[in-house]
């Protein structure tokens, strides 16, 4: 029986199941039945919605965390901050304050206006609201340290290696800025190329330089609420970086011409090419090693991320021998469960219905 009948009353309604049937199984990441109706339901990605959960229940606000302390540092001229602490933050914030701004625009402009499956713009809708938490983050941390607002902007345009890496993924995002004909492989590659660039080279690899860094310093009470901020960040970039893996094996799952040899050579190289930028940064960011902080273990540490980075999205990993991750204690500084005294005890108000979820070593 292809119809469901149901009377409230004096009325009859008749619901054609096979159409809603229909409906369903022509839910797909590109090319699925278009709608004006944002019908979640019934979930064909129930990762997708699941993930939006733990994302929605992730939630922080950066104003609730404490800067005094982040400020007294800032200004202090006993010698315990170094120059070096300090240039850290300036490319940190320099970097950030305009790299999560690129990441939502390419999500609103390029990948949300495409797929096609309700839950799919759901999520992606709240990562690009993460970004904009993430921007508001760093004006906070400007107006905090009272840094010249300008100055991070001519860090962002003026450095060389900031300047590379950006272009490296704004010319792409530019690029797609066009009608996509998803029913031609160039364009499906054309859109995993992008999903793979921006999920698993810059988010998930060109990120984890300045991470660790912040966080080197954060392990040693150097700039404690900055680095709670960049917990909560990284904590959501993890999120970012399965949703986009995930999206990209969903579109190779539906769509397997576009996962040729050739493309996956061409995804190999993308990823070479992130790792090479990332290095020459990673260099500008130590001219000078500081306490706990060495230039040529943060490459190592970006090759380690790069590989599981491929590996976890059924590539080869760049090098012969899997390098090994120079900063164990990093799992547990991103931990967030072992926190006990967080936000002066508003920790609770974070974790709604029990979801505050733990970054496992996988995503470091």
């Amino acid at each position: 029986m292809n119809t469901i009948e149901i009377k409230v009353g004096p009325k009859t309604f008749i619901l054609d199941k096979e159409k809603a049937e229909l409906a369903f199984s022509n839910k797909r990441v590109i090319n699925g039945r278009e709608s004006m109706f944002f019908n979640i339901l019934p979930l064909k990605y129930q990762w997708a919605y699941e993930l939006y959960r733990t994302m929605k229940n992730n939630h922080w606000e950066p104003e609730d965390i404490p800067m005094q302390e982040d400020c007294k540092q800032w200004r202090d001229t006993s010698g315990t901050i170094t120059d070096i602490d300090r240039w850290i933050i300036k490319m940190a914030i320099g970097y950030f304050s305009a790299a999560e701004g690129i990441v939502g625009d390419n999500i609103i402009h390029v990948v949300r206006e495409v797929v096609t499956a309700p839950e799919l713009k759901l999520v992606l809708g709240r990562h690009a609201h993460e970004e904009n938490i993430h921007a508001d983050s760093l004006v906070y941390m400007i107006s905090s340290l009272g840094i010249n607002p300008h100055e991070c902007e001519a860090m962002f345009e003026d450095i060389p290696t900031i300047a590379k890496k950006a272009a490296f993924v704004v010319n792409n995002s530019r690029a797609l800025r066009r009608k996509l004909d998803l029913t031609k492989l160039e364009d499906k590659q054309a859109l995993a190329h992008n999903i793979f660039l921006f999920g698993q080279c810059m988010e998930g690899t060109q990120f984890y330089g300045l991470f660790g860094m912040v966080l080197s310093l954060h392990r040693q009470n150097k700039f404690t609420g900055i680095g709670q901020m960049f917990r909560y960040t990284l904590r959501d970039e993890s999120n970012h970086i399965e949703l986009f893996r995930n999206l990209l094996l969903e579109l190779v799952r539906e769509n397997p011409d576009i996962w040729t040899e050739e493309f996956r050579a061409e995804l190999r190289q993308l990823m070479s090419n992130a790792v090479t930028l990332e290095k020459d940064f990673i260099r500008d960011c130590l001219p000078l090693n500081g306490l706990g902080l060495s230039s040529k273990e943060f490459e190592q540490y970006i090759d380690y991320i790069a590989d599981r980075r491929l590996r976890n999205c059924g590539l080869e990993p760049l090098l012969a021998t899997p390098p090994v991750n120079p900063f164990p204690w990093l799992s547990e500084v991103m931990d967030l469960k072992k926190e006990q005294n967080f936000f002066e005890g508003r920790v609770t108000e974070y974790q709604k219905s029990g979801a505050l979820e733990k970054v496992s070593d996988d995503d470091l």
